[in-house]
């Protein structure tokens, strides 16, 4: 607790990724492989099979560690399409600190393939320090957030904002916001579980 007060999450990224990989700017492979580099565009161009073969291919075979967030689309992909790399499973690292923040990350951290079969509109109505509505859309894998209360929701939900913050943060448990009334509910508790799973 101490330390994520003193530590952004950024910082701490950076300084992870640092420590296991060199400070290589945090995308040595995109870095590699993408076409749009002064350097990368004028052989991807010229010959794009003999660049996969050379650059991308090798990368793809490099036995090596995939840290992935567990549930995550990454990790099924991963475990499937390239099953000769280990998988360690860790934190997806997002934790907002502001409702805000919450709202921005969720098309970040949205997961398409645990979204399959969900379709529901959820409003959202945030309260206290941060006041705030929106509405979050999921239909065919996809999401949609927006501002204010559009259309007709399958659920709503009202949460005090740094009680929900605090929640996010695993601070505090939803039982514990559901009891203290800082959290309700008015839809099938079921759809507030279901977009949850999109969010591992």
């Amino acid at each position: 607790m101490e330390y994520r007060k003193r530590t952004s999450d950024a910082e701490s990224a950076s300084m992870w990724q640092s420590l296991s990989f060199g400070a290589n700017y945090k995308a040595a492979y995109c870095l590699a492989v993408c076409p749009a580099g002064e350097d990368v565009i004028g052989p991807f161009l010229g010959d794009r099979k003999r660049f996969l073969k050379e650059v991308v291919r090798p990368l793809q075979g490099r036995r090596e560690t995939i840290y992935v967030v567990p549930g995550s689309d990454a990790e099924e992909y991963v475990t499937r399409r390239l099953p000769h790399k280990a998988v360690k499973r860790v934190g997806n690292g997002l934790r907002p600190s502001s409702i805000a923040g919450f709202l921005g990350a969720l098309p970040i951290a949205f997961q398409r393939h645990r979204a399959r079969g969900l379709a529901a509109t959820y409003h959202f109505t945030f309260t206290g320090e941060e006041e705030r509505t929106a509405t979050v859309v999921i239909r065919d894998e996809t999401i949609h957030v927006q501002d204010g209360h559009e259309g007709t929701p399958d659920i709503r939900i009202t949460a005090e904002s740094r009680s929900w913050i605090a929640y996010l943060a695993k601070e505090r448990h939803i039982a514990w916001l559901l009891l203290s009334r800082r959290l309700r509910i008015k839809g099938p508790p079921r759809l507030l579980v279901a977009f949850g799973r999109c969010f591992p």
